[in-house]
């Protein structure tokens, strides 16, 4: 079996982990990381590990492998950006909502809602997964995002921030009718009351995920190989 590196892109860090390895390793992101920055910053990081394959997951809508505009929170010039030859190896872009929620899922009809510096999101039916952008459509006075994301915890307070990600979790699944609903991202722990058809999240599953997406379908413990529809 190939030996995976799997690199979950995030607004704040960089996490990444090797199958077969207990401990992440991590490094800085924010909003001026490049494409090419990011590249450079896993191989450093990865340093001693072996791998043959890399997955990495990304805050930004992919289509057919590529994204389709830079992401939102980081830097410049990720569109057109050849990631597997800037790894030299084979290479897999997924959105990084998507990943965490293929490492999340267990069956049936599930919603992914990712609490981080924004908000990500994907549905899984049946095996097949549906990368979303839910966190942009409007909401209140402003997005879905500006209230759920980080600035939204830190500039309404803990309190009101619950509110907000109560509703908008009550929307979406009243919008989305999944069997279930999985709440991850980094600020899923600051939650103290999920609703009884939500369960917590964690943010090794986007690791899990990045594994699975270069499993055999025999190997995967789900109805069927996982596709990435529009992408």
């Amino acid at each position: 079996m190939e030996k995976v590196l799997a690199v979950d892109v995030g607004g704040s860090h960089v996490k990444l982990l090797l199958d077969g390895e207990n401990e992440p390793r991590r490094f800085d992101s924010g909003p001026r990381l490049t494409a090419r920055q990011m590249v450079d910053g896993v191989k450093k990081a990865a340093d001693g590990w072996d791998y043959d394959a890399v997955s990495v997951g990304i805050p930004a809508p992919i289509h057919h492998g590529r994204l389709a505009v830079d992401p939102v929170n980081l830097g410049k010039d990720w569109v057109g950006f050849d990631f597997e030859q800037a790894f030299g190896k084979p290479t897999k872009i997924v959105n990084d909502a998507a990943m965490q929620a293929i490492g999340s899922y267990e069956g049936g009809r599930m919603l992914f809602l990712g609490l981080g510096t924004g908000l990500g999101s994907a549905v899984i039916d049946e095996g097949l997964v549906e990368p979303m952008e839910l966190g942009h459509l409007p909401f209140r006075k402003k997005t879905f995002e500006d209230y759920v994301g980080t600035a939204g915890l830190e500039r309404a307070g803990k309190k009101r921030w619950r509110k907000a990600v109560a509703e908008t979790v009550d929307h979406f699944y009243r919008a989305m009718q999944p069997d279930y609903v999985v709440i991850g991202g980094g600020n899923a722990e600051e939650l103290d009351e999920l609703p009884d058809y939500a369960r917590r999240g964690d943010n090794a599953n986007a690791f899990k995920g990045g594994f699975r997406l270069w499993q055999a379908p025999e190997s995967v413990p789900i109805e069927r190989l996982l596709a990435i529809r529009a992408g």
